[in-house]
This record gives structure tokens, sequence and C-alpha cells, in this order.
């Protein structure tokens, strides 16, 4: 009877430690005592019962609004869908059309000048007998009675190239600004792509938590059996509970996570309020670039923001042109026609004159070569900003390079770890289920799984981001 008795002991011990790899609907049950939760005689029989999982998160995750588990409602939005309403929704791509339409009518205002100046005019006059203008602009001071109606016509000639220089000038600020539109979608994409990855991220360490708080509940509640059974002692009930109580402070930090990252990605899409996606999973990105020389030159050629600050020194080159020519004189064409139906005798029934006026600067007070000098000094400056720009996406290119790199070694050497974790955690489940070692061994090998659970998840999506930071910085992302 005595033999029967510990042979029932024995198997239960042996059936108490499930492997990770296992799957959790053919996992040995302990059985459960029959006496109610508490009347457990120890502390540490109490504690467990303390942390249990489902007491913790049963109705209280009903209760929480916003908490999303493993799948988000809603139809899959891809990488590309997301895309494209981020290009249209998003403000910041606004902002930068309705600058670069700004900077477009600003040179047609320049090249205005080149076109004809027509006005026409309606004049009545009812005078007093011989009255003249005493006071006022130096004019013809007689008044006469009559009423015309005529045209004026004026026409811009030459001003020896200034002109020119500012049409120019504002041609290649609007190019420059068009490349801030092109900034502007590489910046709201790369936003997008950040965000996406993260939210994808997120979703895979709640899955990690999950499993996690699973698996540690089962090891808590059948470790709580053997404690009944005197095959335990309350410290590993203590230590188990310890355990579950991590593995639920991760999955609470998750589901917080997962919900920030929503939040992200909506406001990178353009949404005012955060949103719940059902994320599919993008294409696998392909192996990083080895040759760093390639990757840098293709980024000088085809970064919109370099693009963009050599229109804007070459608008303040030509700008600075325009200055200096204002010293030189200007030509206009004028002329005029009309009629004169009502009038009196010291007027003609018609007129029509022609003519030109050239205007010659002689002295303003050092006006313009103040002004030569500001335009000189700006476009000194935008070469500056120019060269500063390239030296830092230069260092920017490298860096996310190196990253690029980094992350994607990481991936091999993050399923190592994990297959090691897993091996570890077996053995470690074995050895205490056969008394070979204490249940310190086997939280340890369980913390190290979930720590390579969250390496390996983690690993994929920051070598995506990485991948996506290294197109940015090629200026292939637009």
């Amino acid at each position: 009877m005595i033999a029967r008795h510990l042979t029932m002991i024995l198997a239960a011990a042996l059936g108490a430690f499930p492997c990770r790899a296992q799957s959790t609907d053919k996992l040995p049950s302990a059985p459960l005592p029959a006496e109610p939760v508490a009347a457990r005689a120890t502390p540490a029989a109490a504690f467990s019962v303390a942390v249990d999982y489902p007491a913790l998160h049963g109705p209280q995750e009903q209760a929480m609004p916003g908490q999303t588990g493993t799948a988000s409602p809603g139809p899959v939005v891809t990488l590309a869908d997301a895309e494209k309403i981020a290009l249209q929704n998003h403000p910041q791509i606004q902002i930068a059309e309705h600058r670069a339409a700004f900077a477009s009518a600003r040179m047609q205002e320049a090249q205005s000048a080149y076109s004809p100046q027509a006005n026409g005019s309606v004049t009545g006059v009812i005078a007093e007998n011989n009255s003249r203008f005493s006071a006022g602009a130096l004019n013809n001071p007689i008044i006469y009675d009559r009423f015309a109606y005529g045209a004026f016509v004026s026409q811009f000639i030459t001003d020896f190239g200034r002109t020119q220089s500012l049409v120019h000038s504002y041609n290649q600020h609007a190019r420059a600004q068009q490349a801030g539109v092109v900034t502007s979608r590489a910046d709201v994409l790369l936003q997008l792509h950040s965000a996406y990855f993260a939210a994808l991220k997120s979703k895979a360490l709640l899955l990690v938590a999950q499993e996690t708080v699973r698996d540690r509940q089962l090891v808590a509640d059948q470790v709580g059996v053997m404690a009944q059974n005197k095959l335990k002692s309350g410290l590993d009930v203590a230590f188990a509970g310890v355990d579950l109580s991590e593995a639920q402070l991760l999955l609470i930090q998750a589901r917080n996570d997962l919900q920030a990252s929503y939040a992200e990605l909506s406001a990178a899409m353009g949404y005012r309020e955060p949103r719940e996606f059902n994320l599919s999973e993008p294409v696998s990105m392909p192996p990083p670039p080895t040759d760093f020389a390639p990757v840098l030159q293709e980024a000088f050629l085809n970064r919109p923001e370099l693009v963009g600050q050599r229109f804007e020194v070459n608008s303040a080159k030509s700008y600075a042109t325009a200055e200096r020519d204002l010293w030189f004189p200007s030509l206009n064409a004028a002329g005029g026609a009309g009629l004169v139906p009502y009038h009196v005798a010291q007027i003609e029934p018609r007129y029509a004159a022609v003519g030109f006026n050239m205007s010659i600067p002689v002295f303003n007070g050092h006006l313009f070569g103040s002004l030569r000098t500001q335009a000189n000094e700006e476009f000194r400056a935008q070469q500056q900003v120019l060269r500063d720009l390239e030296d830092r996406i230069a260092r920017d290119v490298r860096t996310a390079w190196l990253n690029v790199n980094s992350a994607y070694q990481r991936l091999s050497v993050t399923e190592q770890l994990l297959n090691e974790a897993k091996l570890a955690e077996d053995l470690a489940a074995s050895r205490y289920r056969m008394g070979l070692s204490s249940i310190i061994e086997l939280t340890q090998a369980q913390l190290n799984l979930t720590q390579a659970e969250i390496a390996e998840a983690s690993a994929k999506y920051d070598y995506q981001t990485a991948f996506s930071t290294l197109l940015y910085q090629q200026g292939a992302l637009r």
C-alpha cells in the first residue's frame, strides 16, 4: 500500500514541468487539491493564489477599454496601404506643397516684368472758369472742362540683366521648394515605416508576454500541487509566484507599448485620433549593401535635401548678381492714345503719344551697395549650409549603413540564442523535476528564454526599420 502511494507521488512529480517547445494543449496537469484554496497550510501556497493569473486578468481585461490581444479588428493593412494613406493625409506634405506653390507664384511675379503693362482711363472734369492749381504737384496747373477716355501702354525694354537674374533666382528657389516636397514625403515615409515596424514589434512582444504568462502560470500551479504533496518546499512556490508576477508585469507593459505604437502609427498616417490596425507582415528585406562607397555616392546624388540646397545656393548667387545690377540703368517705352468727345476749344478731339524713359542711378546713400553686400553674404552662408549638410549626410549614411549591417548580423545570432535558450530551459525543467537542481536554476532558464524570445522578435523588425532608414539616407525612400 505504501509502495503504491509513493508510485503515484513520483508519477505526479515527473509530469510537472513541460518544455516550452511543447503544445500547451498536451501539457500534463497535476491533480488539483480537493480542499478550498483558503485551506492551504503554507504561506507560500497562499502567495501562489494571490498571483493567480485568471484572477488578475479575467474581469479586469473586459473592463479596460482599448486593450488589444494578439489580433486587431478590421481589414488587413499592408505597408503599401499605409504609405498611400500617409501621403494623402499627412499635413507635413501639404505644407510643403503650399510652400512650393507660393515659390512658383513669386517666380511668375518676377517674370511679369517682361510683359507689357496696359491701363485704361476714363476722365471727366468740370472746372470753374480760369481755374488753376496754385499748390500741389508739378504739373499743368490749368484745368479744362472735358470728358475723355483712352489707354496707356508701357513696355519694359532692358535693365541690363537685373530682371533676368531675379527670375533665375526665384526659379531656383521654386525648384528648391519642389525638392522640399520630396523631402517631406521621405520624412513622412520614414516616420511611417518606423511606426509600422514598431507596431509589429510590439504585437510580437505581446505574444511573447502572453505565452510567458501562460507557461509560468502552469509552473506556479504545478509547484503548488507538489508542495502540498510534500515534494517541494514553500520557497519553490514563492519563487514560482515571483516569476509569474514578473511575467504579468511584462504583459502589462507589452499591452501599453502596443497601444502607444498604434497611436504613433495613426499620427504617421495623418490621423488625429489613434486607431487600431490589423497589420500585415511586409516582405522580407534584402541583405544590406556590403560596400559603403556606392551608398554614399547615391546619397549625394539623390538626397532631396542636398538637391534643394544646391538650388538654394544657385538662387542666392543669382540674387546677389541682381543686386549688383541695381547700378545699371533701366529703359522703358510707353505710349498712350484716346478720344475727347466733350472738350473746350483749347483741347483737340483726340490724342496720341509715344516715348521712352531711361533711369540712371547716381546716388542713394549707399543703399545699393548695402543690398549687394547683404546678398553676397547670404550667398556665402548658403554655400556653408550646403557644405554642412553634405558632412551631416555623409555621417548619417555611414551610421545607417553600420546599423543595418549590425542588425542583419543579429538575425542569425538571435535565432541561435533562442534555440539554445529553449534547450537550456528544457534541461533545467528536467533537472528540477528529477530533484537535481533548485528552482533558481529553472527560473533563470525561464528568464533567459523570455529574453531570447524578445531579442529574436525584436531583431527582425529592428532590421526592417534600419533598412528603411538606410533607404531614406540614400534618398531612395520617396
